[in-house]
């Protein structure tokens, strides 16, 4: 019967499946261990070579290139800093105030930070992971006892206020 049967957790089947793969590398990397014995040295690799040219203006063998190159690493996104804009200075090139910009900033400071799992974050405010209440659940208690507070407090203040306008 299948009343009874506990529903299969997707976290652990994907342990599961994780380390049947890893099993696998495994025995191959011991396969091609076996075939390429450690006391047998390893064959060396046939280098290409360039055609020949039989041209005597073009050098017979191009200069070589560095193989690593170190690049500068830029962002991705240029930030409003790093780009001059002239309507961003007055005529003595103090910074002008601005105002859609410093609303932005106060806005992101009541955000949180971005997830850097996004995908996990949607799994849980889905609810799709047994074990564990959506989102939307916590949400919803949180929500309710908010109200429940506010309105205690609500009869508390209101009733510290009959007293008091009752005695004069």
């Amino acid at each position: 019967m299948s009343f009874f049967r506990k529903k299969p957790d997707p976290i652990t089947e994907r342990n599961k499946a994780l380390n049947q793969r890893i099993a696998q590398l495994e025995a191959e990397i011991k396969q091609l261990n076996n075939t390429n014995p450690p006391d047998s040295p390893p064959r060396p690799r046939p280098i290409p070579q360039p055609p020949a040219t039989t041209s005597s203006t073009q050098p017979s063998r191009p200069p070589a290139a560095p193989l690593f190159i170190e690049a500068a690493r830029k962002p991705a996104v240029p930030s409003m800093e790093a780009i001059p804009q002239p309507q961003l200075y007055n005529d003595l090139g103090v910074r002008k105030y601005n105002l859609a910009e410093a609303i932005r900033r106060l806005f992101s400071h009541f955000r949180g930070p971005e997830p850097s799992n996004p995908k996990f974050v949607s799994y849980l405010a889905a609810g799709n992971i047994q074990g564990l209440r959506p989102l939307r659940y916590e949400k919803r208690v949180a929500r309710n006892r908010f109200i429940a507070l506010v309105i205690v407090f609500t009869l508390a203040l209101w009733g510290i206020l009959a007293v008091i306008m009752g005695r004069h």
